[in-house]
């Protein structure tokens, strides 16, 4: 498959020029942000917020650009952005310890946090029991059984990169359940 009929097909919201275009691509980006953070779990996550977010907004791609342009482009904006909120959340922390240094916070749940706690996962299982059952074992091992990806790789047989577009795709269908409830 040629790029730009992938690119065409992926516009059309074909699961397979999705893909076509993460195994493509993948390397170059995960590359780049590995170079960029020096750290394999945050260039992983950051690669693949990067094509969560360019598979949600291919429609806006210009074809006057490389598509690889693009996605690093995207990457390097993802990049920056949790660079900037770190920064933040350091000085905001740094700040409040000096003024607050005495205050002892006691972070353990109340009762009713618990109730609320059990209802809201009572609530989400329903939810991802509403999603194909490939997107509910995806889910399920990534999330509730902690496995990485190589392991749901392994457990499933499949290349990783199909098993993270899965659990990209399965956090967008079931965050659209949430929202229509």
């Amino acid at each position: 498959m040629e790029i730009t009929d992938a690119i065409n097909k992926a516009k059309q919201n074909d699961q397979i020029a999705f893909n076509f275009l993460l195994d493509t691509f993948w390397n170059d980006v995960y590359s780049f942000q590995l170079m960029r953070t020096q750290n394999e779990n945050d260039a992983e996550d950051i690669t693949i917020q990067t094509f969560s977010k360019a598979f949600d907004k291919i429609d806006t791609y210009d074809d006057n650009y490389k598509f690889k342009t693009w996605l690093i482009t995207i990457s390097k904006n993802i990049h920056i952005d949790l660079v900037r909120k770190q920064k933040k959340t350091i000085q905001n922390t740094s700040k409040d310890s000096e003024d607050n240094y005495l205050e002892i916070i006691d972070d353990s749940p109340t009762p009713e946090d618990k109730i609320i706690t059990e209802q809201n996962l009572a609530k989400l299982l329903r939810d991802i029991k509403k999603l194909k059952p490939h997107y509910q074992q995806v889910i399920n091992l990534r999330y509730f059984q902690e496995l990485s990806y190589k392991e749901i790789s392994e457990e499933l047989n499949e290349p990783i990169n199909n098993v993270k577009v899965k659990l990209l795709r399965a956090k967008k269908l079931l965050a659209a359940i949430i929202t229509k409830t």
